[in-house]
């Protein structure tokens, strides 16, 4: 027998073990996200979203079952709906590598896949639940509804419904309806006993009947509330397994009870762990970015979210920490995902993202996914996003040397400006004297530069520094004091790539006229001092 470990506001949590997430007598799995449209998809979602596509396209074909996962909308709360939201996730989504086999927009078996166009199918479910005795017409007005709160306040009594119209007579309810009263129906939940039911990770919850309230499952304007609307779609979409968020858990047992009243048999539940911010709270806003266009305009890649939404709640052995999404699909299994909140720490997936462009990315692929942010920032000319851009090798050579200082794929316009474009930003001229250097001297030995140009090939990177280190020790100077003006001449920077490879890039024209004006600026520096 189990033990209780959690037991709270008519809930407890018992310690069994996990059950197999997958029924042996189970053809086929079907899971499903079904996000409502108001704005932007928080990444506890798409992380979400993740575990679905790797249940049901890795671990589910590893046990000789099919999986399927639908993309489902859920679009009741007319009030609430943002316009572009459902385009602008699926298109996150995508971006992501996550995609579905049902969907809206590619149709299906079970469609349509979206609530708004389903009324129908929620109307006969609530009308068969009155006529069966397991729901009710509500007459109470929004007025009387505040003044049971407002007492239930004064009273410290728990919030909820009171009931008022569960025992109305027949006659009654007919005679309201008749007159064209104003109503929603409401589900007749069990006033006695308990409503049990299995969580993959969190074992068996078990709820009092007696403490959850009399929802309300078909609003005035006919549309249904999320808990009618949620058993209906997953009943009729033969969803087997239901993965959602913690705060899901309270309303499971109505949902449980539901299916009850319907006669259908209940989907799996998994309710994954809650993902906290640094401080433990709720992660919001004010953390930063938490939507997923938010990291996809930061210049974070798709694989880093996706390997770092892997971390947050789930591991394989403990220390692995780089993970593409083909070892997700090998190695995930429901039973190893934590039912404990994860915490974000951005300063990890920072650190992952630059370990996925430093390490995992060709030079090719980082060039094509910075292109268009270069296009965008007006340093590249507008054009295809594929290698026959005219300034791809261009971009592509800068991407070579900057591979292993690249954060951030936003990061390239800054970092990679004096390679694409003719004028540089203005600099201290006192940046072109090193340390230990008198300004004269760096004058004298940048104008000794201006005359041996001419005669460099750049695209010889060992010739070039051979030259150079000779000029310096003609000039009595250590390789770093004339490698400094230089470097800040060609790049107008204290920092930059390998200093001939950056020249060799920057070109045999650009260094040129580069260097010319830096000793135009030098001699101005020198004479003003």
């Amino acid at each position: 027998m189990s033990d209780t470990i959690v037991a709270r506001d008519g809930m407890a949590v018992t310690s069994s073990d996990r059950p197999v997430s997958i029924p042996e007598d189970m053809a086929e799995v079907r899971v499903r996200f079904a996000p409502s449209p108001t704005g932007s998809l928080h990444i506890g979602g798409a992380r979400l979203v993740m575990y679905n596509v790797l249940f049901a396209h890795g671990e589910v074909p590893r046990l000789g079952k099919r999986g399927s996962f639908i993309l489902r909308i859920e679009d009741t709360d007319q009030k609430r709906l943002v316009e572009g939201s459902v385009q602008n996730l699926m298109d996150g989504l995508r971006w992501l590598g996550l995609d579905w086999d049902e969907g809206p927009d590619v149709g299906g078996p079970y469609g349509p896949y979206v609530q708004s166009e389903r009324k129908h199918s929620y109307k006969e479910a609530a009308g068969h639940l009155v006529a069966t005795g397991h729901a009710y017409h509500c007459f109470c007005s929004p007025e009387r509804l505040q003044a049971v709160r407002e007492e239930q306040q004064r009273q410290k009594l728990p919030p909820g419904y009171d009931r008022h119209c569960r025992n109305l007579s027949p006659g009654e309810v007919q005679a309201k309806l008749d007159a064209g009263e104003s109503h929603v129906i409401r589900f007749k939940m069990p006033l006695e006993g308990e409503t049990r039911f299995i969580d993959l990770l969190r074992g068996e919850i078990v709820y009092q009947n007696d403490k959850i309230d009399d929802l309300v499952i078909l609003k005035g304007d006919g549309f249904p509330t999320y808990h009618l609307a949620v058993v209906v779609d997953d009943h009729e979409m033969n969803i087997t397994h239901v993965t959602r968020g913690p705060e899901w858990i309270p309303t499971a047992p109505i949902h449980v009870q539901l299916y009850k009243a319907f006669g259908w048999d209940a989907p799996i539940f998994a309710h994954m762990p809650l993902i906290l911010s640094p401080t433990g709270g709720k992660l919001s806003k004010r953390h930063g970015g938490v939507s997923l266009n938010d990291f996809r305009e930061a210049g974070y890649l798709p694989e880093a979210l996706l390997n770092y939404f892997a971390l947050l709640g789930w591991s394989l052995d403990g220390k692995t920490e780089i993970y593409s999404f083909d070892d997700l699909l090998e190695h995930f299994t429901l039973e190893r995902v934590s039912s404990s909140p994860s915490t974000f720490d951005r300063d990890k997936l920072d650190w992952l993202n630059q370990q996925w462009i430093n390490h995992h990315l060709t030079v090719e692929d980082l060039a094509l996914r910075v292109l268009p942010i270069l296009i965008g920032a007006g340093m590249v000319a507008d054009g295809p996003v594929d290698e026959t851009h005219p300034q791809f090798a261009q971009v592509k050579e800068a991407s070579a040397l900057l591979k292993d200082r690249i954060r951030f794929l936003t990061e390239a316009p800054d970092l990679m400006s004096y390679f694409l474009q003719d004028e540089l930003e203005d600099y201290d001229a006192a940046l072109l004297v090193p340390k230990k250097v008198e300004p004269q001297q760096a004058l004298t030995a940048l104008e000794a530069v201006q005359e041996m140009l001419p005669e460099l090939d750049l695209s010889n990177v060992e010739n070039t520094e051979a030259k150079l280190r000779a000029l310096a020790d003609d000039l009595g100077m250590k390789a770093g004091q004339l490698f400094m003006p230089i470097r800040v001449a060609a790049t107008g920077r204290t920092q930059s790539p390998g200093l001939f490879e950056t020249l060799r890039t920057i070109g045999q024209d650009r260094v040129s006229t580069r260097v010319d004006a830096a000793v135009t600026k030098l001699r101005e520096y020198v004479t003003a001092a």
